[in-house]
């Protein structure tokens, strides 16, 4: 098979599991695996209620569930912003390519100054989307390759781009390849609720996290999304 069927069946099989384990059904399920598990995570779940549909606006956001290059640009764009101003200049940036997110050549044919006004960039944060543009086309990041690899490979290849750190290659895990066991130890929110569920007298370190989060796996990622509902702040 060439390696363009590889890629194209393993983006169908990654597909097929996202579907998967994206149901409604298997959401329940995980969910009743988290409370048999933890009896603090249970009590939390009954507080915070249930959960949306974390794909829900992507489309509106000019992404589609499998356009990783613009799940990538949004989530550059969007680093250390509040939701409101994330969604403000993201919104400012797919204005200037007719309501959805540039190409990899679009984002290095455009002036980085009038890129960087037009949508309120740092000159940094222009930076980093000519650095990921530069990565998809030099073949450097071959992003259809992300659905096989495993989440360890995924964020390896995502942090060799300037500008993507571990949180946001564990948010892409998290919310584009939808990971079901990723534990962001670095998130100030999720390390505030645990904090908060667990009655800790300071904000958890990575160990400790890892120590309370074990009964929850394989389902970290619900987990977590259930402990930033708890403070209403899950990211965008």
């Amino acid at each position: 098979m060439s390696e363009r069927g590889v890629a194209k069946r393993a983006a169908t099989t990654a597909a097929a599991r996202r579907a998967t384990t994206a149901t409604p059904a298997a959401q329940r399920k995980a969910t009743a695996q988290l409370r048999a598990a933890d009896p603090v995570l249970a009590r939390l779940i009954d507080a915070v209620g249930p959960l949306g549909d974390p794909r829900k606006g992507r489309g509106r956001a000019g992404i589609e569930s499998n356009d990783h290059y613009g799940a990538l640009v949004r989530s550059i764009a969007s680093q250390q912003l509040s939701v409101l101003a994330a969604r403000a200049i993201y919104g400012r940036l797919t204005e200037r390519f007719d309501g959805r997110a540039p190409t990899p050549q679009e984002i290095l044919d455009d002036d980085p100054e009038e890129l960087r006004a037009a949508a309120g960039f740092s000159r940094a944060k222009v930076g980093y989307l000519r650095s990921l543009a530069e990565h998809v086309l030099s073949g450097e990041l071959e992003l259809e390759r992300l659905d096989e690899l495993s989440d360890e490979d995924v964020t390896a290849e995502l942090v060799a781009v300037k500008g993507i750190g571990v949180w946001t290659a564990q948010m892409f895990l998290m919310f584009q390849l939808e990971r079901p066991d990723v534990l962001p130890v670095g998130d100030l929110g999720i390390r505030r609720a645990i904090e908060r569920a667990y009655g800790l007298d300071d904000l958890p370190d990575a160990p400790t996290m890892e120590e309370i989060a074990e009964p929850w796996r394989p389902h970290r990622t619900l987990a977590c999304r259930y402990l930033w509902r708890s403070l209403q702040n899950e990211p965008a």
